[in-house]
């Protein structure tokens, strides 16, 4: 029993002295890079592009181009992906933090790559308009720089840029392409019951008054470490144990990662006063987004059904920050039903991760080697689906796969058909919970207004620069790097003593029974912790509902406790309804007045309508179709493909019937526009009885003859299609 004691005694004492040294050395680090002109933790050579500071109304922002590694080869056709890292405490570049993240993916896929980011302090009298005209000047500019991209930029919003990113699109959807937000909140009221309560913070704390406090002591900037203190709140038994715990245990190999992502962690940014004041009134607390209640200096209103792009919402069921109905809850405020978000043209893909955090979402390499791996090797099948709600589905390649060449990278993805009814099966509010909310807008109002009649004035005389800088570095969360570096004279010794360590090091064996100890113990402390956040949890709640759920409150406060009526519905538009109204008379005129190109396009979606979903597999033989045996562009084929779908669903006899005056009358290019259809539906296995009977249709309609026919288009004549059209199992070499 001795020799495992003194075994262990000695490991656990090497082990101590090796933690003090790498919290000494994030210390540094934290010294160091905040030291930094542009901090950041971008793992690529960059080259700027557009500096903000530059700019008419100046801010804080830069465009960076991210210098491809050596081996990755760019391929100047492709879309431009753009990556817009959150401000929301931390510094930027978790985006491309690793080789296995978003930016390593999109560079891995060909796509050139673009980095937005930030520095640690904000220009003066910024505000988040300021910065969304700032992002658009970038995407103007990077769409410049490839004018023969085939499509506009992808855009990934992270987090909090998701919000940004999306407030953008809907007042300029020209600049772009298909936009994935991962992680990021839309609708800040929604969740259920007994779970993630960050959402009941804002009551919990009377409103909004506390930031423009907080902001005052800064004079007139927010220290984001309260933001990161905020975060690491939510999970206590990290935050105060297994963090440390995990480098504790795993000394020998866990400090590189552990210091690689506390240089992330512990760069902290401020925002200016109106930047923080407007994030927290008008969508933490008042949830303005969606009901399209958040207007522009000039007046014009956000109304995220502008956006003409296809949306992907990347969100996970262990996201405690941004739980799946505050990710997706946005839709259900914004349509009725699924024939609503296809009149307005709009294509929306979502994905819930199972288990992953919300660090995870941007930082795990597994995720970026599966979800955003699979998303920049297919983001041209997304920006071409029709309009409608889909989910993305992921299958991992195994010896049964069909056709495995055609699907890139270990997965294959699938977007199956959805409706609204799904989105709400994932659980939200009741009306008694939205009123409960409302409550809490109308009480941070009154508490603002007071704070700033009353307090702000003496808080603003009383706070001078000096003073405000000397509050931000006694925030806890700095105190605990600056007092762990070299900057503590206590901590001198702790380098020669690791040294020392590091060459007389003896690891006790895996089996020894006091390891086991320990973890059983680690194990103890975090069950222990993850109640006592339970607990917390559930008296916020509680708490809340007592306060806000009562109805002489609400009525005390102007919100109507009996109305039905939906808090937050973003208002019908008779522009709009007019609008599509004529579209749909124009549409209905053209049906029968298209070429042997929307002829075959038209035929491909009407015997691929059975079916629930679009196969990556699919849309990769119908591209090395177009490729090979017609000029017509991405953007072309996404436009055609559009209308002929609306034409199906206007008049799908109709449409049909009006197929054998489209094409050139001559049966062999008949037929091999057959097999071409063919081929593009059997690519992911073998056809289903509804694609057979389709296809039958199909084949049917085209052996029709109608002599008066004629080659309407060149682009698809019968030189284009004498040759025989690919096969599915066509190797992947022959891409262009």
């Amino acid at each position: 029993m001795f020799g495992p004691t003194f075994e262990y005694l000695i490991d656990a004492g090497q082990r101590s002295v090796l933690f003090w040294d790498v919290m000494r050395q994030r210390g540094n680090q934290y010294r160091e890079h905040l030291a930094e002109t542009a901090p950041h933790v971008l793992d690529y050579d960059v080259e700027l592009i557009v500096d903000g500071r530059r700019l008419d109304r100046p801010v804080n922002y830069a465009l960076v181009r991210i210098v491809p590694p050596t081996g990755i080869e760019i391929n100047p056709l492709r879309r431009p992906f753009v990556i817009v890292d959150p401000r929301a405490g931390h510094g930027p570049g978790i985006g491309g933090f690793k080789a296995d993240s978003e930016i390593g993916v999109a560079l891995r896929a060909g796509h050139p790559c673009y980095f937005v980011g930030f520095l640690p302090n904000p220009m003066p009298g910024q505000t988040i308009e300021d910065i969304g005209r700032a992002e658009a000047k970038f995407l103007e500019k990077v769409i410049a720089l490839h004018p023969q991209a085939d499509g506009k930029p992808c855009v990934i919003g992270n987090c909090q840029a998701g919000w940004a990113v999306m407030m953008l699109a809907a007042l300029r959807p020209e600049l772009f392409g298909p936009i994935i937000i991962a992680g990021a909140p839309l609708s800040y009221w929604q969740g259920v019951h007994g779970t993630y309560p960050m959402r009941y913070s804002g009551g919990l704390l009377g409103g909004s008054w506390l930031t423009a406090f907080a902001s005052d002591l800064g004079h007139g900037k927010f220290d984001g470490s309260w933001l990161v203190q905020n975060f690491e709140n939510q999970n206590p038994a990290n935050t105060l144990w297994s963090k440390q715990y995990n480098l504790y245990s795993k000394i020998d190999t866990e400090a590189p990662r552990y210091l690689g992502f506390e240089r992330w962690w512990g760069g902290h940014v401020n925002l200016n006063a109106e930047e923080i004041q407007f994030i927290v009134d008008q969508l933490f607390v008042g949830n303005n987004l969606t009901a399209g209640n958040i207007r522009t200096s000039d007046g014009t209103a956000i109304d995220l059904r502008n956006i003409r792009s296809p949306i992907v919402v990347f969100c996970s069921r262990g996201d405690n920050i941004t739980p799946p109905q505050q990710a997706l809850g946005w839709i259900l405020d914004l349509y009725e039903d699924i024939d609503e978000i296809r009149a307005y043209g709009q294509i929306i893909v979502y994905t819930i991760h199972e288990t992953i955090g919300h660090l995870g979402i941007f930082v795990s390499g597994g995720v970026a080697r599966k979800e955003h791996g699979e998303f920049s090797s297919n983001i041209d099948l997304i920006d071409s689906l029709p309009p409608g709600l889909y989910e993305a589905k992921f299958e991992r390649k195994g010896d049964e796969t069909v056709n495995p060449d055609l699907a890139s990278g270990d997965w294959i993805m699938r977007c199956e058909v959805r409706t609204l009814d799904d989105i709400r099966a994932l659980g939200g509010n009741t009306m008694e919970d939205d009123r409960s909310f409302a409550t809490v807008d109308r009480v941070s109002q009154t508490n603002l207004a007071l704070y700033r009649a009353f307090v702000q004035p003496f808080v603003r005389a009383f706070v001078h620069p000096a003073l405000a800088d000397f509050i931000r570095r006694l925030h806890p969360l700095r105190l605990q790097y600056e007092m762990l570096s070299n900057a503590n004279p206590m901590m001198a010794p702790i380098a020669g003593w690791a040294e020392q360590v590091r060459s007389q090091r003896r690891p006790a064996a895996a089996d020894n029974p006091f390891i086991a100890m320990q973890e059983n113990i680690s194990r103890q402390i975090v069950a222990g912790l993850d109640s006592w956040r339970t607990a917390t949890e559930d008296f916020s709640e509680r708490l809340f509902m007592a306060v806000y759920g009562q109805k002489p409150f609400q009525a005390a406060m102007g919100i109507d406790p009996e109305s039905d009526r939906p808090l937050r519905r973003a208002p019908k538009s008779a522009l709009h309804r007019e609008l599509m109204n004529k579209r749909i008379a124009e549409l209905k005129s053209r049906i029968s007045t298209d070429g042997p190109r929307e002829a075959i396009i038209r035929a491909l979606l009407f015997a691929g309508m059975g079916r629930a979903g679009v196969d990556e597999r699919g849309f990769e033989a119908l591209r090395r179709i177009r490729e090979q045996y017609t000029d017509i562009s991405l953007t072309q084929f996404k436009a055609i493909a559009r209308e002929q779908f609306y034409m199906l669903l206007l008049d799908t006899e109709g449409a049909l019937a009006a197929i054998p005056s489209m094409l050139p009358h001559e049966p062999e290019i008949r037929q091999k526009a057959l097999d071409m259809i063919k081929d593009v539906l059997s690519a992911r296995g073998e056809l289903s009885a509804d694609d057979r009977e389709r296809l039958q249709r199909v084949g049917r309609i085209f052996a029709k003859e109608d002599r008066l026919a004629v080659v309407r288009s060149p682009s698809l004549a019968s030189s284009e299609v004498r040759g025989a059209a690919p096969k599915a199992s066509q190797s992947r070499s022959d891409r262009s």
